[in-house]
This record gives C-alpha cells, sequence and structure tokens, in this order.
C-alpha cells in the first residue's frame, strides 16, 4: 500500500533526530589496501603499491554503467565488484568486467566484499547517493559521485563533514571541471579579463522527461521480479514502484531527483560559482513558474539568487531559465549571428561581457570588437592536464588532488537545492549563509534537511 507524504512536522521531527546524531560517535574505519588521504583537502597521499585502484562501480546501467566504463578505459584500474537494484542491469554488466562480485543491495556488497575494492563511482538517483557515499567513506573508500552531490542541501553538509573526517579523495562527476573552461576561467580571473560580475542568465532550453506528463500523482506499475525496489528507494519515502521513476524518470519527481538544475546547473554554472566565490546566496527568487506541480517540477521556471559582495567581487545576481521556451533575453550588443546556447550562460560585467555553453566549453567576449581590441593580453589555453575521471583515480593514489571535491561542488550543490526548494514552494525565500537556515519560511527551512529517514536507514546520518 503506497504510504502518505511526510508532513511538516515529520519533517521538523528529522531536523532534531539530525540535530542528536550529527555528532555520533562512527562506526569502525575499514582501512582499504590502499593508503587513506591524509590532507583535509581530499588528496589522498600515499601511493598504492601498485598503478592500479580496485574498483566498485555502483550504479551499472545507463549514466552509471557510462561512468563506471569511462574509469575502467582509462588503464588505471581493476573492477572488482558490481552493484545495481536491477539484476537486469546488473547481469549486463557482468559481462564486460569478468570475475568481478555482483550484488543488488550496496550495503551487502561493503559486508562481503569490502576489502577488494578500494573506491568506487556512484550513479545512481539523486536521492541514493548519500546513504552510499556515507558508507563508503566511513570504510575509507575513495568515491566518484555523478552530480547533482546529494539530494538535499543537509545531506551536502554531512558529506563535506565526513570527506574531511574520513581524509578520502572525493570528485564529484561534472566532468568539464577537468576541461578547458575551468582553466580559461581561472587564468582570466588572474589576469584581470573577468572581473566586475554583476549579473549571470544561464539556461536549460531542452526538453525534460516530465513535460509531456498530463499527471501530478504517484503512478504505479507492476514491478520487475529482478528489482530490489527497498534498495532503490533508500533513505528517501517509500511509494510503489512506477516507470515513471525507474529507470531514468526520477529526477522528475521532488522527492527523488533535483530536476534541471541538478542536472545541468553542475555543468553550466560550475566555474562562475568556484572563482568568482560565490559561496551561498542571501535570497533565492521564483521570478517565474509555468505549469507548476505538486510532485513534480515545473515545466518552466525562472530563479534568481543574490550573492553579496565577496572581497573583489561586487553582488551578483544569477538568474537560472529553464523550459523550453523559457529563455533569458538577449544581449543588445551580441554580435549578429550569434545566439545564447540552449544550454548556456552569459556574463555581465561593468567592462566586459562573455559568452559561453557547458561542461568544458571555453567562455568568449562580445562584442567581437572588444575581443579584438584586447589582443595578445588574452591569456592562452597551453595547460595539458587528466580528464575528469582520471584525476580521480590519479588522486586515489596519491598522486593528484581532485578538482571537484566536495568542498568544491558540495556548495555548488547546495546553491541548486535552495533553486529546487524555490521552484517547489515559489516565492522569496530569504537565507542566513552563517546559520544555514531560511529565515522566513518554515516549510523552506525544513525542505533544507527533508523528510525523516526511512526506518532501518537512520544511522548513514550518524556518520559524519
Amino acid at each position: 500500500m503506497e504510504k502518505k507524504t511526510h508532513s511538516s512536522s515529520n519533517s521538523m521531527a528529522r531536523r532534531t533526530f539530525l540535530k542528536g546524531t550529527v555528532a555520533a560517535a562512527t562506526v569502525a574505519t575499514i582501512v582499504p589496501s590502499h593508503v587513506i588521504a591524509k590532507s583535509k583537502n581530499s588528496k589522498a597521499k600515499g601511493a598504492a603499491p601498485s598503478d592500479k585502484v580496485n574498483l566498485a562501480i555502483v550504479g551499472c546501467a545507463a549514466r552509471g554503467g557510462s561512468i563506471g566504463a569511462w574509469h575502467a578505459s582509462t588503464g588505471l584500474c581493476n573492477v572488482t565488484a558490481l552493484c545495481d537494484v536491477d539484476g537486469r542491469s546488473l547481469d549486463r554488466a557482468s559481462g564486460k568486467y569478468k570475475g568481478a562480485a555482483k550484488f543488488q543491495d550496496f550495503r551487502k556488497m561493503f559486508d562481503k566484499a569490502g576489502k577488494t575494492f578500494d573506491a568506487l563511482t556512484i550513479g545512481v538517483p539523486d536521492h541514493a547517493h548519500f546513504p552510499i557515499s556515507m558508507l563508503a567513506m566511513s570504510q575509507g573508500k575513495h568515491i566518484y559521485v555523478e552530480k547533482p552531490l546529494a539530494h538535499t542541501f543537509n545531506e551536502c553538509e554531512l558529506m563535506i563533514a565526513a570527506m574531511n573526517k574520513y581524509k578520502v579523495a572525493t570528485q564529484m562527476g561534472n566532468q568539464g571541471h577537468s576541461g578547458n573552461n575551468p582553466i580559461q576561467f581561472k587564468s582570466w580571473v588572474k589576469a584581470g579579463i573577468i572581473k566586475d560580475i554583476t549579473k549571470v542568465d544561464a539556461c536549460m532550453n531542452s526538453g525534460r522527461r516530465w513535460h509531456p506528463w498530463k499527471f501530478d500523482e504517484w503512478q504505479s506499475d507492476p514491478m520487475p521480479d529482478t528489482m530490489d525496489w527497498d534498495t532503490w528507494l533508500g533513505t528517501a519515502p517509500e511509494h510503489p514502484y512506477s516507470s515513471k521513476l525507474h529507470p531514468g524518470n526520477w529526477r522528475s519527481w521532488f522527492e527523488y531527483g533535483d530536476g534541471a538544475f541538478g542536472d545541468w546547473g553542475p555543468h553550466t554554472l560550475d566555474t562562475i560559482h568556484r572563482y568568482l566565490e560565490c559561496g551561498l546566496p542571501t535570497k533565492t527568487t521564483a521570478v517565474k513558474l509555468e505549469g507548476r506541480r505538486k510532485l513534480i517540477f515545473p515545466m518552466a521556471s525562472t530563479i534568481r539568487f543574490d550573492f553579496p559582495a565577496r572581497g573583489k567581487h561586487p553582488a551578483l545576481e544569477i538568474n537560472w531559465y529553464d523550459g523550453t521556451k523559457n529563455k533569458p533575453p538577449r544581449p543588445a550588443d551580441l554580435d549578429k549571428g550569434r545566439n545564447i546556447p540552449r544550454c548556456g550562460k552569459v556574463m555581465y560585467g561593468k567592462e566586459l561581457n562573455f559568452i559561453g555553453g557547458t561542461h568544458g566549453a571555453t567562455l568568449s567576449i562580445f562584442p567581437d570588437s572588444k575581443r579584438k581590441d584586447l589582443g595578445d593580453k588574452l591569456p592562452r589555453i597551453t595547460e595539458k592536464q587528466s580528464n575528469h575521471a582520471q584525476n580521480f583515480l590519479l588522486s586515489a593514489m596519491g598522486k593528484e588532488k581532485t578538482r571537484s571535491s566536495f568542498d568544491v561542488s558540495g556548495v555548488l550543490t547546495q546553491v541548486f537545492c535552495l533553486g529546487c526548494i524555490a521552484q517547489r514552494l515559489g516565492g522569496e525565500l530569504e537565507f542566513d549563509a552563517k546559520t544555514k537556515q531560511i529565515t522566513n519560511n518554515k516549510i523552506a527551512n525544513q525542505l533544507l534537511v527533508g523528510p525523516p529517514p526511512r526506518k532501518g536507514w537512520e544511522q548513514y546520518y550518524k556518520m559524519a
């Protein structure tokens, strides 16, 4: 039988529960075959006896399977364990990785095969990132977690704390953060080319899975006998199996996914957030919500984030536009024939304006006449570096530092979590960055934590 959605009082109960458990004693650490990192910045010090990391792949289908295959293709790891809640996906993956142990429940994988791997990739639905990550870090495992880092603001907070506590290498899967865009962005900030940015318009104007849906209620379908639904649900509220949840559709629902923010925000706003030192906004506003739903993300939204002045950086306004027709305004001086990318951003400064796409795509200055005026003053990209998967595995060996460690990607994800709350509730949310509380909306403040974990899943909130 389907359970009712948890109430606001239950959300408050979870907050009370967490306050009493965040500082609690943790489970015993199991030391992996690689030496665990020593520094607080997630750089794993101490190379392995070999040049390969023993790797477990959690999430073997779709994006999770691609992530695992990408890491395997580097030649820097041995795949020793596989885990997927759907036995069909698990069986398909096992043909690619001969000899790897197979599990549908990640907890059993750690119990029975934990000593066979030193690191893992986690490519599962947003709501399931947290418990797998916390268990892994508590056992000294290095982890690569697909974006967004977690489903709630508080889960990000706990994952950052766990990274610092267990001294493991961590990487969020916004792979463009190992591309040319961060190299360019950092060097242009240092050279004073990118400066005094006061406004950013970012967009994701492609269709989403939930756009064609005409319903806004929980769906139910016969569950495949190969499915471990309890493990799929994890800490999240219980609802019946549905093809509108698995596979792939979970991103559409407030209780399990983070919508277009979680999907594309980490690829589009990562360098802006990092190198303009944005931190957390003081205000998040739902400027526009079209096709609002009770359980599903809206058809289109415009969300504004207001960041205060930060050191040399002035106050910054970031506007996020999603929906196929909800596009940012075209800049008046954008060169003829050029358009804002369907997924991209425009940055407005006091002297120069910039336009770019997502992932590792570099920025360009507009209008083009201003770029030409700068000539040789623009720094060139000459740096060569490992890709995102190589960077993670080399960091697990102690040879590099991860570029999107949780202390970097966690705060970025928290910004998107605030945006998702605004998409869900509407209105204007005032945020105190010191106390990390929404001060003008009790329901919104409770959503920073979310509903209480299901019975039997509470222990993961005690591991930080």
